[in-house]
């Protein structure tokens, strides 16, 4: 158990049986009134994300998450399978679980994944990865009226927006967050 007071982005609660996950938090003191905590939760299995307020002392349930480093093998199919990086220990992750996370996910990627009570809730990336492009159409001088970009396809397939100069075979580093282009990696 924890108080409202002890709230962190990243922490995990179990409120009326189901976990939620502390996006933003703010502690707030009217000049007239108690004080409280307005928090934005995401809820860990279905993505759903809310708005609530607690009275500032609260004490809420905190569910404890297993963060592991996990390396990614392969996509079977349906589902994606990672090892543990400790005992070998294989586990299959649904497409549902992974998500987003899939479009940034190469074989033998290192990622962390939670766990609640032995059952895997969620794929957590590095902010950025370095992909390759496979694909882009040559860049016209002169051709600014997208802003100097052009769309690329790198090699997970996912589809981004990488300035003209950039060509074929070059590595960029990706934000997994929003999939903006962050820059060439230099080799």
């Amino acid at each position: 158990m924890a108080t409202t007071n002890d709230l962190k982005n990243g922490m995990v609660l179990n409120l009326e049986g189901q976990l939620w996950q502390v996006q933003e938090f703010l502690h707030v003191k009217p000049g007239k009134g108690p004080a409280f905590v307005r928090s934005k939760l995401k809820n860990v299995l279905s993505g759903k994300i809310i708005d609530k307020t607690f009275n500032a002392g609260t004490k809420v349930e905190t569910a404890t998450v297993d963060r592991r480093d996990m390396q990614y093998l392969y996509h079977d199919g349906t589902d994606y399978v990672f090892m543990d990086q400790e005992d070998y220990e294989q586990v299959p992750l649904s497409e549902a679980l992974v998500g987003d996370a899939a479009n940034y996910l190469l074989e033998n990627q290192v990622a962390q994944v939670a766990f609640h009570e032995g059952t895997p809730l969620s794929v957590e990336l590095p902010a950025a990865v370095e992909l390759t492009i496979t694909h882009t159409e040559p860049g016209l001088q002169g051709d600014r009226s997208s802003g100097g970009t052009k769309p690329a396809t790198v090699e997970t397939g996912l589809e981004i927006q990488v300035p003209l100069f950039l060509d074929e075979g070059v590595k960029v580093r990706v934000d997994t967050r929003t999939g903006d282009y962050l820059g060439r990696v230099k080799e």
